[in-house]
């Protein structure tokens, strides 16, 4: 085995970069949120505000943990063979913030599925995650000596693997959901797997992370973990301010067509489709004659379920999480037709 500096601060630098970089991706996230949705609610931008602050303060407490260890201790074995109070912090705010991110899905889930179960089981998973990194930063601080981390194994496999199965219970609750409410039309069924694809590529991320930080922990006594465990905490902030962020891809005006649908802007928004909508409907008053070919039509039928953003023109931005998002698909026999609604939260967008 070689010096402590090179087994354990060598992949620590390489989990520290991630950490910056992805730290940087998230200063642009949070300035994009504000500038964004600046009628979001004062709650909402409190949570966006204490995730920030505690991703701050994550990256700073690595970068003394690093400074003293490899600058003003350079060259010192008995220094850099044992944790201080700033890498004792650490897995404390790694599972906190994982958990308060995890907390937010769960509430999404709710709103989306409506299925305490779920719920429950994921708010479980979370306490146990964010609980089990509290207790790896109390364990590092009894058991300083990275020989002797291997002693309290069970919390680190506790804190992670909970972490990792929280993820799971997320993504797949998401995607079944998405999943129930597939038509069997090419162009709905298009928009709702992308959507799954996008909830799956950021649900999973953070499941993968987290499973090789406690392989790498439970098999290896070098410290290829901490490679692994100090961006964690940034993925899952990052996988958040995404989904916030998201929300500016679709805008909903009153009597036009939506002026963003980019599928993959909504990840994991609710969709309930019906097959019944596939049968022809006659033109009715105020109906537009866009063309005289076979067209088809996809009917979309929003009603918010409580965020919505008002501007001085009228329009609203369609928040995230909605109530019941009805995505009709009609093939017209001769002709396709835009049907402009007086109701204030029924949309009709025909596509081509």
């Amino acid at each position: 085995m070689g010096s402590p500096a090179a087994v354990v601060h060598g992949p620590a630098i390489i989990g520290l970069f991630f950490n910056i970089l992805l730290y940087g991706i998230m200063i642009t996230q949070v300035f994009l949120y504000f500038k964004s949705f600046p009628k979001d609610r004062t709650w909402m931008k409190f949570y966006v505000l204490l995730l920030f602050v505690a991703d701050t303060l994550n990256s700073v407490l690595d970068c003394i943990w690093m400074y003293q260890s490899i600058i003003i201790h350079f060259g010192d074995n008995d220094f850099v063979s044992k944790a201080n109070w700033a890498f004792a912090a650490d897995p404390a705010m790694t599972g906190i913030i994982a958990m308060l991110v995890q907390f937010f899905f769960a509430w999404r889930i709710k709103i989306l599925t409506g299925s305490w179960i779920l719920v429950i089981a994921v708010v479980i998973a979370a306490l146990g995650g964010g609980l089990g990194g509290v207790g790896t930063a109390i364990a590092v601080t009894i058991l300083p000596h990275f020989a002797d981390f291997q002693m309290f194994q069970p919390v680190v496999v506790v804190w992670l693997i909970s972490n990792a199965v929280c993820d799971v219970l997320i993504t797949s609750a998401l995607t079944w959901h998405l999943r129930r409410h597939k038509t069997g039309f090419p162009a709905t069924d298009d928009i709702v797997n992308r959507i799954i694809r996008l909830t799956v590529q950021t649900g999973m991320l953070t499941a993968v992370v987290a499973v090789l930080d406690v392989g790498f922990f439970v098999g290896s006594p070098s410290g290829i973990h901490l490679a692994f465990n100090f961006p964690l905490s940034k993925l899952y902030t990052n996988s958040l301010m995404s989904t916030l962020n998201s929300r500016s891809g679709w805008k909903y005006n009153r009597t036009t067509e939506p002026s963003g649908h980019d599928p993959e802007a909504v990840s994991g928004a609710h969709l309930s489709t019906h097959r019944e909508a596939s049968r022809p409907r006659k033109p009715g008053p105020g109906v537009l004659n866009l063309s005289q070919g076979r067209t088809p039509e996809v009917f979309v039928h929003v009603e918010s379920h409580q965020m919505v953003d008002m501007d001085n023109k009228g329009s609203s931005t369609l928040y995230q999480d909605v109530e019941d998002e009805h995505v009709r698909s009609h093939f017209g026999k001769s002709q396709g037709t835009l049907s402009n609604t007086s109701s204030s939260q029924d949309t009709m967008a025909t596509r081509k």
